[in-house]
């Protein structure tokens, strides 16, 4: 009888612990896009939209402006984010806005030339300031240097070149000089500076969004190319020894690249350090369905090496990842959370669908496609196969808001349902309940506060919605608890030999596999633009015309990742 009441003394205590880790992640985890309010725009078709991000940490938080948002966003940790609505006084409809910390202020500029600062901005209290810069700029991007100089970056266009200027802030921030040209177009000889859907159709991109950032004495120019509405946005750098340059190329552009995955795009965005010194990128991401800037955004962790190069961890965002507390080495240890897709291509039964939004596209991992039912009356719903019993840790719901007649200004919208799980299809039990859900939230990471295991999950709408229940991506994600894909075999690598920015890569299908990472870059130790499929061919046009690479193919299902081993030059 003793041991008995000891043995259930250490299952509650394992349980307990269990739980408040389970609490921990649940505060900790997230995935992109990135979980906030997207707001419905004016004009039809209805559509959210975001995009063109930048963040700095101002007084004790993080400040997030966004295109085409109808304000802004503050928070304390990165993961949960307050919307605060803006004025009229604010600008805050421009596109590609900038944002500066200065002193005890926060100064704003969007595409134009007015500019505001606050000191509060939790209370939307800004104030127009007196200006001299009358320059008439298009996606501006403020950068002050260590010895207070401040200057503006500024560029959007398929023909004219990203430029600059120093400004005075004590003089209205007049410009100090004429404006420099910084970056030119180049798509002949770098693939990614090309546009079209796969850099395919011959026309020069529109090379936008500049950023600055200083690290370890040099000055490194960031601008994005090829075009917002496409899954192959990226961004750039140049490097130099001077603010206004001049700047060289460096090679291993783009480094925030992310053409596939469920959602694409990893351009026009800004690099930011957290309050623990941790590097972070914010960039845009497509869905340009119902209009080429639908659009969302990401945030991607990203460090520096010691020589300079920057390296953005891409491929596993749209899966959850961790935020960390402290200062971290991505680079070593990633801050993937070791969850795996367990919903890919199962099968589907719902409701209710309309053609050409078959019930497949719940789960085909595109945010591009989604399945609608017919209404949105309440118990509208959707129902996954899983195909054995799984252990899951969290479900992230991707509405697609078909046929909403929402549009703005508009109140915060929030979908309404629930989640159950059944191990058989018949008995089933709630695990997630939305019903009285506050938030407005089409992009949210549910993450247990126990994993569950079961074979069926099923989500069900609960309030009459203004539109069709619709969704672009039903995840699941955790432990298949079966065998790891096969290494990957039979990799063949060709370079186009008339046009040496493009490659085609091919390999063995592995039966268990999923789908396939492939790695490369410019260097057998440099293999860091990294691109999701899930067929057994690529083809991609985003290289240098004179660059030498090398090639590595990993293969993944819902047990995890097997990496390739074998190089490929």
């Amino acid at each position: 009888m003793k041991h008995f009441f000891k043995n259930i003394l250490v299952v509650f205590f394992m349980v307990v612990a269990v739980n408040r880790t389970g609490q921990v992640y649940a505060q900790l985890i997230v995935a992109n896009p990135m979980d906030l309010n997207y707001r419905f725009q004016f004009d039809d078709p209805g559509r959210r939209e975001a995009a063109d991000p930048v963040c700095e940490y101002f007084k004790g938080k993080y400040y997030l402006f966004a295109s085409k948002s109808g304000g802004y966003w503050s928070s304390p940790d990165l993961k949960e984010w307050k919307y605060i609505p803006c004025s009229t006084i604010l600008e805050i409809e421009n596109y590609a806005p900038s944002i500066l910390v200065r002193g005890d202020s926060l100064y704003f500029i969007a595409s134009g030339s007015k500019i505001y600062r606050t000191a509060n901005p939790e209370k939307d209290d800004w104030e127009q300031i007196v200006t001299r810069f009358n320059l008439g700029v298009t996606d501006p991007a403020f950068f002050q240097d260590d010895n207070g100089k401040v200057y503006l970056y500024w560029g959007c266009s398929d023909k004219d070149p990203i430029q600059g200027v120093e400004v005075d802030p004590l003089n209205g921030f007049a410009p100090v000089g004429k404006p420099v040209v910084l970056i030119l177009h180049n798509s002949d000889l770098y693939g990614w500076e090309v546009q079209g859907e796969n850099n395919d159709n011959g026309k020069t991109a529109w090379n936008e969004g500049p950023a600055m950032l200083k690290y370890k004495g040099k000055y490194y120019l960031q601008y994005a190319s090829p075009g917002t509405q496409f899954r192959i946005y990226a961004d750039g750098i140049y490097v130099g020894d001077n603010p206004l340059g001049p700047f060289t190329y460096v090679e291993n552009n783009p480094f925030s690249f992310k053409p596939g995955g469920f959602i694409g795009g990893a351009g026009h965005g800004h690099t930011f350090q957290d309050k623990y010194g941790n590097y972070w990128h914010l960039a845009t991401m497509k869905i340009s369905q119902r209009h080429p800037f639908e659009r969302r955004l990401g945030l991607f962790p990203l460090f520096i090496t010691d020589k300079g190069e920057w390296v953005q961890q891409a491929v596993m965002t749209d899966y959850p990842f961790t935020i960390p507390d402290k200062k971290a080495n991505v680079e070593t240890t990633g801050f993937y959370a070791g969850w795996n897709l367990l919903s890919y291509n199962k099968p589907v039964s719902v409701s209710s669908f309309m053609e050409g939004f078959e019930p497949v596209y719940a789960v085909n991992e595109r945010v591009e496609d989604w399945w609608s039912a017919q209404t949105g009356n309440p118990g509208e719903c959707l129902q996954v196969d899983l195909k054995r019993k799984m252990e899951i840790c969290a479900v992230q719901v991707n509405f697609a808001d078909q046929d909403f007649t929402i549009r703005a200004p508009h109140p915060l919208f929030t979908y309404r349902y629930f989640i159950e799980m059944s191990e058989d299809g018949k008995k089933w039990v709630k695990i997630i309940d939305k019903t009285d859900n506050p938030r407005d939230a089409v992009h949210e990471l549910i993450v247990l506060d126990l994993p569950v295991e079961a074979r069926y999950l099923r989500i069900v709408n609960t309030e009459e919605l203004p539109g069709k229940f619709s969704i672009s991506g039903f995840r699941v994600f955790g432990n298949g608890k079966g065998n790891l894909p096969e290494k990957v075999s039979g990799v063949q690598v060709k370079r186009n030999p008339d046009d040496k920015r493009r490659f085609t890569l091919s390999w063995d299908k592995q039966k268990n596999a999923d789908g396939y990472i492939i790695r490369t870059g410019i260097a057998e130790n440099q293999l860091w633009n990294v691109i999701m499929v899930y067929d057994n061919r690529y083809e991609g046009g985003f290289f240098n015309r004179d660059s030498h690479y090398y090639f590595t193919i990993d293969a993944f299902n819902e047990n995890g990742i097997t990496k390739g081993t074998q190089i490929f030059e």
